[in-house]
């Protein structure tokens, strides 16, 4: 039996995230499959793949929300996959200055932190 759903999250995910994605399906263990399964179906296979939003407004969204939670591990993962999804260094940029004044500067400044790195190492790459 298939699980479209499923199947339709790790497509996403290896195509927004590439290598984080097969490190994260290579480090999941038994204890950590039920969140795997969870974030790949419900997340990314679901929520993802509504018709009501494009993956680049959702990654925009994502990123916001993020800051707005403080969550700078994710904020690292979702500035890949934003970047994957069309969103440009600039427009990272202006959503994190718009948090500025919504999230506060402590959370600002962490997310600006977090998003710097990884678009250093991209451009490395």
């Amino acid at each position: 039996m298939t699980d479209e759903s499923y199947d339709k999250g790790q497509k996403l995910m290896k195509q927004m995230f590439g290598e984080v994605a097969e490190r994260i399906a290579r480090e999941t263990t038994d204890f950590t499959q039920p969140l795997s399964d969870y974030a790949t179906r419900t997340c990314f296979g679901d929520v993802w793949q509504r018709s009501g939003l494009d993956n680049k407004t959702r990654s925009m969204l994502t990123l916001a929300m993020l800051t707005a939670l403080g969550q700078q591990n994710q904020i690292k993962v979702h500035v890949a996959g934003a970047i994957s999804n069309g969103v440009t260094k600039e427009e990272i940029r202006e959503i994190l200055v718009h948090s500025i004044i919504y999230c506060g500067l402590p959370r600002a400044v962490d997310a600006f932190g977090a998003a710097n790195e990884v678009l250093a190492n991209l451009k490395k790459e």
